[in-house]
């Protein structure tokens, strides 16, 4: 049953949370910006990945018919976002000594394993950039033909005087286009091709060293890259869809652009909701490879990193991020990925106690308050903005309700038992997309390891009393840990010892 007149979500065109009201009911066309795949994934990348993943999955949890576009930029994204410079990815590839899309496969792989790593779910539809030139130039051509764009030299460019004098650039930035004139004056980006510095490129002439370029009726060259978005999401979404997403960063100059592009093509504008997750920083900075300050997933998987005090799992990164607000900035730091782990270990193990619980007759007054109004809550708090935070607060009410009955502190009757269960696997796996299974796996692990470590402190207890001569203490400790199962031997070696099945 759909809820569509429960959902609110922020809508950053309008500076305000609005009711979720899809176009096309029961259908929602979503669009999310991808990476640019020359660099391995980092936590800025998980950061989108897991948002829009959250949004995705209550959706279809909601009822709707979605169909998720997820981008892949394997061409047109240049150096600092700019239109002069070398291609990223063709930058990479001649460093390398390797083709432009070997670079490209190889890190779109690499993202694929570390997002399906954080439990994302792949999307409906993952166009790439070079795979969509065409639909590219068709949207070049009607930006000209409509008056709103122009040749230079061979390279096609946005005319943002001419569009601002029946539309408004600068419409989800909120910005002025005289502050827009003065901030590219500083950059003087494409002297003497523009008309106005503010303009930015729909198609580049290659120049003769630049290796991924494709005819064009203006020059062999290849798409601004700002073009593959608008063009690739009228392609599978239509003309008009619900919801474009991306972090913060996009809004401008590529969204923006996106919706001048757009707007200049069809004579209106194509998405009805802009949706932006805030960014990760480190030491107060946006982490990012611009910035030389970036961490990559596998470096928090494997813990190799200087600021990196041990290795996290992958479901301790999910959990870390959406125990923030998707629009409230998140700092890294090992405290707080530290008390993600707890976190998550909590709710881990209060899910896997929920089918040990034994019912009872009736509920304490306390659990049946917690349980009857458990779900509504959880559905409050999806429904205000996606506010993950407050949702794990209150799977946190249902992990107290647990410790309460398996400490024989509390009952819970047979129907409450079954509506806790129910409610606390649907948000925080299905919705949330915690695999609890991994991590009872890793906790499981980690309950080993530390096992370990005290049989071999006892294990050092006796050895000290055997050096001491105490041969009673020694004896003790062997008789006591065969009692409880261990097998221990003395070698020539050293001590061995296993836990008999």
């Amino acid at each position: 049953m759909l809820m569509t007149s429960k959902l609110v979500i922020y809508n950053t065109l309008t500076r305000q949370k609005e009711r979720f009201e899809p176009i096309h009911a029961p259908h929602v066309g979503m669009y999310v910006c991808g990476p640019t795949v020359y660099g391995d994934p980092h936590l800025g990348h998980a950061r989108p990945a897991i948002t829009f993943d959250v949004l995705f999955r209550y959706l279809r949890h909601l009822g709707y018919k979605v169909r998720y576009v997820r981008n892949i930029t394997d061409v047109g994204h240049l150096e600092h976002d700019a239109d002069e410079g070398e291609d990223k990815i063709a930058k990479k590839a001649r460093l390398e000594q390797l083709e432009p899309m070997e670079v490209a496969q190889y890190y779109t792989n690499r993202y694929h394993q570390y997002m399906d790593a954080l439990g994302v779910l792949r999307p409906s539809i993952e166009p790439h950039a070079s795979g969509h030139i065409i639909e590219q130039q068709q949207l070049v051509r009607q930006i000209i033909d409509n008056g709103f764009a122009y040749e230079s030299n061979g390279s096609v460019y946005f005319d943002i005087e001419a569009y601002n004098k029946r539309y408004h650039y600068g419409i989800l930035s909120g910005r002025t286009l005289e502050n827009i004139k003065d901030a590219s004056r500083e950059g003087l980006d494409g002297v003497g091709e523009k008309r106005s510095q503010a303009d930015f490129a729909l198609w580049k002439k290659a120049s003769p060293e630049h290796i991924m370029r494709w005819p064009s009726p203006w020059s062999d060259g290849f798409p601004g890259w700002h073009c593959e978005c608008t063009a690739m999401g009228r392609k599978y979404l239509g003309e008009q869809f619900d919801i474009h997403g991306g972090g913060l960063d996009l809004v401008f100059p590529h969204h923006e652009c996106e919706i001048a592009q757009a707007t200049a093509a069809m004579g209106h504008p194509a998405v009805k909701y802009w949706m932006h997750n805030n960014m990760l920083t480190i030491n107060g900075q946006k982490m990012g490879k611009s910035y030389n300050n970036f961490i990559t997933l596998e470096q928090f998987f494997t813990g190799q990193h200087p600021l990196l005090e041990k290795a996290y799992s992958p479901m301790t990164i999910r959990f870390f991020i959406l125990s923030a607000h998707y629009r409230g900035t998140v700092d890294f730091s090992n405290e707080a990925l530290v008390a993600a782990e707890r976190g998550l270990e909590k709710l881990t193990n209060a899910l896997s106690d929920l089918g040990r619980l034994q019912p009872a007759q009736a509920c304490d007054a306390e659990t049946e308050h917690v349980v009857k109004s458990l779900r509504q809550r959880c559905y409050d708090a999806m429904n205000d903005d996606l506010a993950t935070p407050l949702l794990i607060s209150l799977l946190f009410e249902g992990c107290t309700v647990v410790n309460r009955i398996a400490d024989h502190k509390g009952t819970i009757c047979p129907d409450c038992l079954k509506e806790l269960s129910e409610v606390m696997h649907l948000f925080a796996e299905d919705i949330l997309g915690l695999q609890t299974t991994a991590a009872q796996g890793a906790s499981s692990q980690k309950r080993e390891e530390a096992f370990a470590r005290v049989v071999d402190m006892v294990l050092d207890l006796r050895a000290k009393a055997k050096a001491a001569k105490d041969w009673a203490t020694s004896d003790q400790i062997r008789d006591a840990l065969a009692a409880a199962g261990f097998e221990v031997k003395d070698t020539k070696d050293g001590v061995t010892w296993k836990l008999n099945k």
